[in-house]
C-alpha cells in the first residue's frame, strides 16, 4: 500500500492518469472499462473506491472541445464555401469523435490530480 503521507509529484501523478496509468505507481492501467476505474491498483493496492471524478471531465471535455471546434468553424467558413449539409453531419460528427477520444485522458486527469492533491 502507498505511504499516504509522502509527497506526491503532481505533474508524475497527472501525466500517468493522462496515460491512462495509475497515478500512485504508473505501471497499471487505472480503468477496467472505458470510463470505469479499477477498484485497486494491481500493481500497488491503491484504492480508487473513494476517489470520483464525477463531472468533472465532461466539463473539461466540453470546454477546451469549444475552445478547439469554434476556431476550426469559422475558419473552415471563412475559407469554404461549405454546404448546410455536410456542416450539419460533419462538425457534430468531429465533436463526437474528439469528445470520446478526450474523456477517458480527461478522467485519468482528474483522478490524478485528486490522488495527488
Amino acid at each position: 500500500m502507498p505511504d499516504s503521507t509522502a509527497p506526491r509529484s503532481l505533474a508524475l501523478a497527472l501525466r500517468r492518469g493522462l496515460a491512462g496509468k495509475c497515478p500512485a505507481c504508473g505501471d497499471a492501467r487505472l480503468f477496467r472499462g472505458f470510463l470505469k476505474p479499477v477498484p485497486h491498483c494491481p500493481a500497488c493496492g491503491q484504492d480508487w473506491t473513494t476517489r470520483r471524478a464525477d463531472d468533472f471531465p465532461a466539463y473539461l471535455v466540453i470546454l477546451v472541445l469549444g475552445h478547439l471546434m469554434i476556431p476550426l468553424v469559422v475558419a473552415a467558413n471563412l475559407a469554404w464555401s461549405l454546404p448546410a449539409t455536410a456542416q450539419m453531419i460533419g462538425w457534430p460528427l468531429l465533436a463526437t469523435i474528439l469528445a470520446l477520444a478526450m474523456i477517458q485522458p480527461a478522467k485519468g486527469f482528474v483522478l490524478g490530480l485528486m490522488w495527488a492533491r
